[in-house]
């Protein structure tokens, strides 16, 4: 099999590539390096380049005979995307076209879409399943629903079969630390809370701690990157077996509160964790769980590393690599 792999120096398209590389597949991966690393691309051919070059999509595509194509290069800070629309839509709406169409011109019809929770907006019911109503309150969640619309005419029209992938909050790291996860700046809360552990940051902070939870702290479905990536490559399999387009939620169906976080990165760093209330940020629901029922049932996917103390403890280690520990 040989696949495509767009952001694929990013933090979960580099853990995609090395596990499709472990599983036979000839890699190529797309990133402009301009979030991703070239040094986590660790058996993979790298292409630096951005799917706004459509001559380079072209030359790819014409030299490539993938059999499918995974995009992971989307802009996914929803604060930035409140101030800066036009990057977002342009990046993740405007560019993936680009991607689609390069596609279509050269008869690769597999597109595996890394979608996020936040096309849902603020939660109805939880756990969140597949029929929960799209109503996303940010550019970042309206340009993700905008693309999968798009492949659902796209699939209309052009035969382009897709899955999209809605992942709740993807944690963790390779096992044995040969990759992690590193963002410029760092927005998620294990990794700042490990941070923290290793002494690179002073503190971090618990952004409201009176929602209607039992400890008062948001609660989030946290999902191993690895978890993350075996169900892409299953989805991949699925449409590459003559299924038809779907879109999954992908959770532990597990929600695991902030405080409840703090004390696992505690156990596991045996660190103390100096952490600075901070007032609720504006659509922040109390709780997000996915529902990924279907996922398992259609392709056979069960989460390998569901429990938090793992997620914190393969996360640690490529924390203490980076802080020279």
């Amino acid at each position: 099999m040989k696949v495509l792999v767009v952001g694929g120096a990013g933090y979960i398209g580099s853990h995609m590539a090395l596990m499709l590389r472990q599983q036979g597949a000839e890699v190529i991966v797309l990133d402009d390096l301009s979030s991703g690393h070239a040094d986590a691309v660790l058996s993979a051919r790298l292409v630096q380049g951005s799917i706004a070059d459509t001559g380079l999509l072209d030359r790819l595509f014409a030299d490539g005979n993938f059999d499918g194509v995974m995009h992971f290069a989307s802009f996914i800070q929803v604060g930035e995307s409140v101030q800066h629309p036009a990057k977002y839509y342009r990046n993740n709406v405007t560019h993936t076209i680009n991607l689609l169409d390069a596609m279509i011109r050269h008869g690769v019809r597999n597109f595996i879409f890394s979608s996020t929770a936040a096309i849902f907006g603020q939660p109805e019911y939880i756990p969140i399943d597949e029929a929960h109503p799209k109503q996303p309150i940010n550019p970042y969640g309206r340009s993700k629903w905008m693309v999968e619309q798009v492949l659902q005419d796209y699939d209309a029209a052009y035969g382009l079969k897709s899955v999209c992938l809605r992942y709740f909050n993807a944690a963790g790291a390779d096992p044995e630390a040969r990759i992690g996860e590193t963002h410029e700046p760092e927005t998620h809360l294990i990794p700042l809370l490990l941070q923290v552990a290793s002494g690179r940051r002073e503190s971090a902070q618990i952004f409201g701690h009176d929602y209607d939870t039992p400890d008062g702290t948001c609660i989030r479905d946290y999902i191993h990157v690895l978890d993350l990536a075996a169900v892409h490559s299953l989805a991949l399999e699925h449409l590459i077996s003559g299924a038809p387009s779907a879109a999954y939620n992908l959770g532990n169906g597990n929600g695991f509160s902030v405080r409840r976080v703090i004390d696992a990165v505690c156990q596991v760093t045996k660190k103390a964790v100096p952490v600075i209330d901070a007032a609720r940020r504006a659509g922040d629901p109390a709780r997000l769980v996915a529902n990924a029922s279907l996922a398992r049932k259609h392709l056979g996917w069960t989460p390998q590393y569901p429990e938090l103390s793992t997620i914190v403890s393969h996360a640690w280690n490529w924390e203490r690599k980076i802080a020279g520990m």
